[in-house]
């Protein structure tokens, strides 16, 4: 029984903090950790970062561009992003969606655009889509329909997960999975849990978001991965599961999800 912090951005940290957030983690209970990915022109760091798993923790990675960079970024073909996935160590694409929060509309529609080309490379290779949405749920929903009757379905989550429950719904309906973060444990977060207490119990994952976004009682504090196991007790109780059954099931849920994720 190990928990999965599923979405953490460790390039964030030294090489040095990483060796030291990893023995936290372990300490904490983890059995492995996705870093994910924020820029495409960046994938060899990730990769990189993978090579610190040991043998008592695995570390993932995935590739894609945040929606905040892709006015930074020059866009890449499908093809580029399938081969990008050949390697071992990644085993998801993004994190990629839309980010309506800042920017103008004119980022907003090229957001959409690299949101489009990861979903096409995922249709490729079936490598669950990290997706960020923020502001945008109607968008988020639309461009799934879309690209899952235009190309087939695909695996995917909602990552951080803060928008309303049509979205969620949206998402189940198309096999989608919903991570949730220590956003839960805030004061102000009502809307959220009640979201939250009608997931099916096979379809939640949980994460930090590191270094953003610390659980109750780090809040305010840089997260890291072993801040997971705070979010995890947290949402066991929330639903009326016991804890160590609920870290059963979304070790489990990310392993039908990253099917890629095999190690001994």
């Amino acid at each position: 029984m190990y928990l999965v912090d599923t979405h953490c951005h460790l390039d964030f940290f030294s090489d040095e903090e990483i060796l030291q957030l990893l023995d936290h983690a372990k300490d904490a209970g983890l059995g492995e950790v996705v870093t994910i990915g924020t820029r495409l022109s960046k994938a060899d760091q990730q990769k990189h970062i993978a090579t610190f798993s040991r043998s008592d923790l695995k570390l993932w990675c995935t590739v894609g561009t945040h929606p905040e960079y892709v006015k930074d970024e020059i866009p890449m073909p499908v093809d580029q992003i399938v081969a990008l996935t050949k390697d071992p160590s990644i085993i998801g694409i993004g994190e990629t969606g839309l980010d309506y929060f800042y920017g103008e509309p004119h980022v907003f529609i090229r957001q959409q655009e690299f949101f489009r080309t990861h979903i096409q490379a995922a249709q490729q290779v079936q490598l669950p889509v990290c997706i960020h949405a923020r502001e945008a749920d109607d968008d988020v929903a639309r461009i799934l329909q879309e690209e899952t009757q235009q190309g087939g379905s695909f695996p995917f989550l909602i990552h951080c997960f803060t928008s309303s429950w049509e979205l969620a719904q949206a998402a189940l309906d198309l096999g989608g999975y919903i991570s949730i973060s220590g956003i839960a444990t805030f004061k102000n977060a009502k809307e959220l849990r009640d979201v939250i207490v009608k997931l099916p119990r096979d379809r939640i994952l949980v994460e930090t978001d590191a270094p953003y976004l610390a659980p109750v009682p780090y809040r305010g504090k840089r997260n890291e991965p072993a801040y997971v196991a705070h979010t995890a007790r947290y949402v066991a109780e929330l639903i009326g599961m016991n804890e160590a059954a609920f870290i059963d099931q979304t070790t489990e849920n990310f392993h039908r999800l990253f099917k890629k994720a095999q190690w001994s």
